[in-house]
């Protein structure tokens, strides 16, 4: 059998945490910044957890 390949899109969005979560970057922090106000901004910067529903299908993803 040959081996299962990661989707490479996931392989870049996502990462493992310490204890086995999946960390995801927030949406809407590539382009139009201009009309986003400098809180909303700083508040995307940081990291987040995916949630319990998506977690699955993201391992799936990565093949974890």
């Amino acid at each position: 059998m040959p081996k299962v390949k990661t989707k490479s899109g996931a392989k870049k969005r996502f990462s493992l945490t310490g204890t086995g979560k999946i960390k995801r970057k927030h949406a809407y922090k590539s382009h139009i910044l201009t009309k986003k106000t400098t809180k909303q901004k700083r508040s995307l910067t940081h990291t987040g957890l995916v949630s319990s529903a998506d977690t699955n299908r993201v391992k799936l993803m990565l093949q974890i």
